[in-house]
């Protein structure tokens, strides 16, 4: 089994529960839109930071600047991030590839936005190839590392989909 599979296997249940923590706003009501956006600014704000500082991952583009300009247009300030300062390297890998994944959910989650809302973040789509692009450099990464980096890239995802769970509470 690949490492890709891996890895979207080990943190399947905790996709789920993110899925259905965020499932439950209402994408066409103003306020409850306003607070979709800010428990993701407070994940992504934290997540960004960290992967900013990690010279050697893949290329990825920040959204959090979009984002906070879909708050802006909302009225609604930029939140404090939730703390992360994940120990091992390998932990940004699991990291990106949470964030990068959510761009295809964005995608669809975008056409129950309605077109009076802002959705520049959720418009945020991959540009041809940057998905498999991603998980072809994570399956070289985990090839040429050993079962510790594996784990922890495992463990840094699955604590990704966790700093999103608690962003909603």
């Amino acid at each position: 089994m690949s490492f890709v599979a891996a890895l979207r296997r080990a943190t399947a249940a905790d996709h789920a529960a993110v899925d259905a923590a965020f499932g439950a706003f209402r994408l066409t009501d103003v306020d409850d839109y306003a607070r979709f956006l800010t428990a993701h600014a407070r994940a992504l704000g934290a997540i960004e930071a960290v992967l900013a500082g990690a010279p050697a991952l893949p290329a990825w583009r920040q959204r959090l600047p979009l984002l906070a300009a879909d708050l802006a247009a909302l009225d609604q300030p930029l939140p404090v991030p939730i703390h992360w300062a994940p120990d091992d390297p390998a932990a940004r890998w699991g990291a990106l590839y949470v964030i990068e994944g959510s761009r295809l959910g964005g995608q669809l989650l975008a056409r129950r936005v309605p077109p009076s809302l802002p959705r520049a973040y959720l418009g945020a789509v991959h540009r041809p190839g940057e998905w498999r692009a991603l998980l072809h450099a994570i399956e070289v990464q985990a090839t040429a590392s050993d079962a510790a980096w594996r784990g922890a890239a495992i463990a840094g995802a699955r604590q990704t989909f966790a700093l999103y769970a608690g962003a909603v509470r």
